[in-house]
């Protein structure tokens, strides 16, 4: 459901994947016949290819909406809505994929979905190597439907788009009764752990021409555990506006990982709904039809991220669960009757402690540096007043949690914090405004626990109309000492040299405002990578705009992230911080109203930064 953005890889990297393309387009010539020394045809197999050969029209195939329609539609910072939903665009220098004929051993499944209605529906697979010689690979959450002879699962290689079934280049391969496998815990586009599981295989029956990896040529599953390869991604977007043809689209490109998943992550324009399924080849030869497959389009929600955006794209990476699944799928074993222990998804330390059930309480949060040691950390008060500390390790993850405050009343009436460096003592204070509009300094957070206290404001004064907060550097020149104030009629004011016990001087930046009250949340960061920060608003509409160069003497020029976005009106909380190792403080992270925590890691004036995951959604 969330929108998310990735940094792009270099285009000099990109470029030279790319110039290795072209090998890939070889083909087979429609009159292949059935490979040496096979016998005939069973007639139930001669049979079902000619039912299914009917049944397929090429009229028929054109018209199959893919699985994973949802990827890619909508517009770039376009109104939202049920079949338009707003997306956001790529980061400069994201390739572009490339269409082309295909390879032979990758193509297209197609059959009727009876989840929704018996909608003929389509993905991508890729035959690989088998004892049966019979094995076609996908995603899981394509194989819910695959199974029944009555839904008419069909593998159609390298698929010709206004092609008959009988017409296609190797001709069609139908889907085995009950020759599908998918593990029993995977369940179809989820977002939490067990997305790591969205592999299947399918057995298919041969045609005239022999089983389908003697007449295509197969890949290799190869499973293993290191998330950075060089690869060729492969799908069958069916996007008419944009591929018009339906051909297949390849992107060479390095993967990266999918923090806190055992998946990896690819940029790369141009993969719309059809894609899912299609594999992650290493090593591809043209010329033998070999390759290394170490991943499918798959994982997290169905394998891209929540705005469904065509740019980003998500593979499990093959672990012993998959490569069991594969075993089971080569033996004829059925994996629904092998007892398997809950799945265990990724312990690594990145991710912050919890579900998003568990971080629907997370009330308030600010990022500072509270540990004095140059990298922020990530400060929460929950809804029963306790108060604790993550702290940053320097790499867009965190530190065993630390709690500065046990579950308290005198914690819960917090209305808004933020965090800033008003004692120019190198280390965060916590600046916090309550209910009832007093304002309290507590002075090098972390050290100290909760530090000493500053009455900023008494009970009772203006500041209950203070409703977004955020400090920054806007006219300091070396700590954070100033304080931005929206306040609830809309004006928007600054105060500079902030310190224990003393306001500063304030500056008016916008008079009371209607347009101002729809500034839903504030914060501030290096987005535009200087050393005084910018303001970033989320506005009430979901758009999300930064003003750079903010000062004493008003707002700086206003530098859309993304336009209106009903996602991002369910954004409930906003920070910045310095998590990684650049230096700047520009990683923005966000709660959801689902109790989902994200980073945006190096945040940019146009554009959100790569995405990490801290807390995954509510169950």
């Amino acid at each position: 459901m969330r929108s998310r953005w990735f940094t792009a890889f270099a285009v000099g990297v990109m470029a030279a994947a790319v110039s290795t393309g072209p090998a890939l387009a070889a083909t087979v010539s429609p009159s292949a016949t059935a490979e040496p020394g096979t016998s005939p045809l069973p007639p139930s197999s001669s049979a079902r290819v000619s039912a299914e050969e009917a049944f397929w029209t090429a009229e028929r195939m054109a018209a199959a909406v893919p699985v994973d329609d949802a990827r890619g539609r909508g517009t770039v910072g376009g109104p939202a809505g049920p079949q338009n939903r707003t997306l956001s665009a790529a980061p400069s220098g994201t390739p572009s994929g490339t269409y082309f004929d295909g390879m032979p051993m990758v193509g297209t499944f197609f059959y009727q979905a009876s989840k929704v209605g018996n909608a003929d529906t389509s993905c991508t697979g890729s035959v690989v190597r088998s004892a049966g010689k019979k094995m076609v690979l996908t995603a899981g959450h394509c194989a819910d439907d695959m199974a029944e002879p009555a839904n008419h699962a069909i593998f159609v290689p390298q698929y010709r788009h206004g092609k008959a079934a009988g017409a296609q280049p190797f001709g069609i391969f139908p889907v085995k009764a009950n020759g599908v496998y998918t593990d029993p815990r995977y369940e179809s586009n989820s977002k939490a752990a067990i997305s790591d599981l969205d592999v299947a295989f399918a057995l298919v029956e041969p045609n005239a021409r022999g089983s389908v990896e003697n007449v295509t040529g197969a890949l290799t599953f190869t499973p293993g555990s290191s998330y950075q390869h060089d690869v060729t991604v492969v799908g069958y977007p069916s996007a008419s506006s944009v591929n018009k043809g339906h051909k297949a689209i390849r992107c060479d490109v390095p993967t990266t990982r999918l923090g806190g998943f055992r998946q990896m992550q690819m940029l790369c324009k141009g993969f719309y709904g059809g894609v899912s399924g299609g594999p992650w080849i290493k090593d591809y030869n043209a010329a033998a039809r070999t390759g290394k497959v170490v991943g499918n389009t798959g994982g997290y929600y169905g394998g891209g991220n929540d705005a469904n955006d065509s740019w980003v794209t998500y593979a499990p990476v093959y672990g012993k669960d998959a490569q069991d699944l594969y075993n089971d799928a080569n033996a004829g074993r059925d994996p629904g009757g092998i007892s398997r222990p809950p799945y265990q998804g990724s312990a690594d330390s990145p991710l912050l402690p919890g579900l998003g059930d568990l971080w629907t309480h997370a009330r308030q949060i600010a990022s500072g540096d509270f540990t004095g040691s140059g990298r922020s950390s990530l400060l929460v008060v929950w809804t029963d007043g306790e108060v604790t500390l993550f702290p940053g390790d320097g790499n867009g993850g965190f530190l065993p949690e630390r709690r500065l405050a046990a579950p308290n009343a005198g914690w819960k009436p917090v209305a808004t914090i933020t965090a800033g460096d008003f004692t120019g003592s190198s280390q965060f204070d916590l600046m916090v405004r309550w209910d009832d509009g007093r304002m309290t300094l507590h002075a090098d957070v972390g050290s100290n626990g909760l530090g000493s206290v500053s009455e900023m404001a008494p009970s009772g004064s203006v500041w209950k109309y203070a409703t977004q907060i955020a400090a920054g550097r806007f006219n300091a020149t070396t700590y954070v000492t100033d304080l931005m104030v929206r306040w609830s009629d809309g004006e928007l004011s600054l105060y500079t040299n902030v310190g224990a016990g003393t306001l500063g001087q304030e500056y008016r930046l916008k008079d009371p405002d209607d347009t101002w009250k729809g500034a839903t949340l504030l914060t501030s960061g290096q987005f535009s990578g200087h050393q005084k920060w910018d303001l970033m608003v989320r506005w009430s509409t979901g758009a999300l705009h930064n003003y750079v160069g903010t000062t004493t003497a008003g707002l700086g020029s206003e530098r859309p992230v993304h336009g209106p976005n009903g996602t991002w009106t369910h954004s409930v909380i906003m920070t910045t911080g310095q998590y990684t190792g650049d230096g700047l403080t520009n990683d923005l992270v966000i709660r959801w109203s689902d109790g989902e925590t994200t980073m945006y890691k190096d945040t940019r004036t146009n554009g959100l930064g790569t995405e990490r995951m801290l807390v995954p959604p509510r169950a």
